[in-house]
């Protein structure tokens, strides 16, 4: 319990990053816009919210630490958020009836995760100089 408290004291935007991503792919419906109609908009949004939590998670690990552990962030705001992305697609999948896992929307989160991961790399290294 301790640990838990510990992150979210460190990390408190990113844990409601997670959080919300975590609704937003669970939830049983979303509501209609008017960009419904633009061609590959969900995709896209898998992609900004993706890359926007690990945006967080990176900018958060720069805020609070000096020297960066490289093997920590390849698995926290790397890796993590990329198998979280694939179990949340399997929920969707197979235990909602509204919602459809799929490996394009996988593919999108990851290149957004990764992406978020470069320029956290950039972040975090002129951090450091």
């Amino acid at each position: 319990m301790q640990l838990i408290s510990q992150i979210v004291k460190k990390y408190p935007f990113s844990v409601v990053c997670i959080l919300l991503v975590w609704v937003l792919s669970l939830m049983p419906f979303l509501p209609e816009t008017p960009l419904d109609n633009v061609a590959l908009i969900d995709k896209w949004v898998h992609f900004i919210m993706y890359g926007g939590t690990c945006g967080v998670i990176w900018l958060e690990y720069a805020r609070q630490h000096l020297r960066p552990d490289y093997e920590k962030l390849f698995f926290w705001a790397w890796l993590a958020p990329i198998i979280m992305s694939g179990i949340l697609e399997l929920l969707q999948e197979y235990c909602t009836t509204t919602r459809d896992g799929s490996w394009v929307d996988l593919a999108a989160n990851a290149i957004g995760v990764t992406l978020a991961a470069i320029a956290g790399l950039v972040i975090v290294n002129a951090r450091k100089k």
